[in-house]
């Protein structure tokens, strides 16, 4: 090349750039269902189904730079629902960096949601209520039930912005989902948004149908968050923004429709710290993370 100030010429070394080493990746179609079931909540057989029913939406046009394969993409993401540990201790598994898990998430969410008219719809004919009626007189003889309703807050980190609005009642940060289920608890229909009126167990507890309703049926409606929550932890308090906690709930509630409808066990799952129950492999500094993990549940 030529320096135009100076009218000298100068020369520039090519030095061949070496290929690019990358880490190898965690094939999880070769473990067991046992080891499946405890950290991704599915066996291999609807995991694979589940991965061809994402595939076109996740899958990379090429290959350029080691693109993620869709098994590698959905699992590392129901890894982490599932066990709700750090992105990076999933990534240490799956054999990907930590930004790696965060680019590819919301992609994976809106893949398993676009799902969701498949796995979660109300009843809307005469046999499917009948059904459902069924199954609820035989849990507590209370006639005409097609659905029992509850509401739970799943805490989140306070939002950049507008974040008074999303204080509840118990004065913290969280998304308001209803769920609506039947007797199996199946979800029927579920809305995430934020905080705010007056709590459905109050309105309906209150009222005189509340006051006639068995305690069978009581008990039953807050049954599928409870299981929504052992099927899915998430780590409890979600450090993400309004919008991408709402789309890991529903994400949650398709991908527990989609395990009872198979039949899948929920295990003996006990609502306990999450780092203590990781089963993931723990880093060098996992009590330091233990006691982040405790600040962020008093404030």
């Amino acid at each position: 090349c030529r320096l135009p100030a100076a009218g000298r010429w100068c020369f520039v070394a090519v030095v061949p750039r070496g290929n690019r080493v990358y880490r190898d990746r965690a094939d999880f179609f070769m473990e067991s269902d046992e080891w499946l079931l405890s950290r991704i909540r599915l066996p291999r057989h609807l995991l694979m189904e589940l991965c061809n029913a994402l595939e076109p939406q996740l899958r990379r046009e090429t290959r350029r730079s080691n693109a993620l394969p869709v098994p590698v993409q959905g699992c590392s993401t129901l890894g982490f629902l599932a066990t709700g540990t750090f992105q990076r201790e999933i990534g240490d598994r799956s054999g990907i960096p930590q930004p790696s898990i965060s680019r590819t998430m919301p992609a994976v969410l809106a893949a398993i949601m676009s799902l969701s008219e498949r796995y979660i719809n109300f009843p809307s004919n005469n046999d499917q209520q009948t059904g459902i009626k069924r199954d609820f007189y035989a849990i507590a003889r209370f006639p005409n039930v097609i659905g029992a309703v509850d509401c739970t807050h799943v805490g989140m980190k306070p939002p950049s912005i507008n974040d008074y609005a999303y204080i509840n009642r118990k004065s913290y940060h969280s998304v308001y989902v209803q769920i609506i289920c039947d007797a199996r608890m199946s979800i029927l229909n579920m809305v995430a948004r934020r905080p705010g009126g007056t709590h459905d167990s109050f309105i309906f507890q209150n009222s005189n149908v509340g006051h006639r309703l068995h305690q069978g049926v009581t008990k039953a409606m807050s049954a599928t968050s409870t299981a929504l929550t052992r099927r899915c932890p998430a780590g409890g308090t979600l450090l993400y923004s309004p919008e991408k906690t709402c789309n890991i709930i529903l994400a949650c509630g398709v991908l527990h429709n989609i395990a009872l409808a198979n039949g899948v066990p929920f295990a003996d799952l006990q609502p306990v710290d999450p780092m203590s129950r990781d089963p993931w492999p723990q880093a060098p500094h996992a009590r330091a993370l233990r006691r982040r993990e405790d600040l962020i549940r008093l404030f």
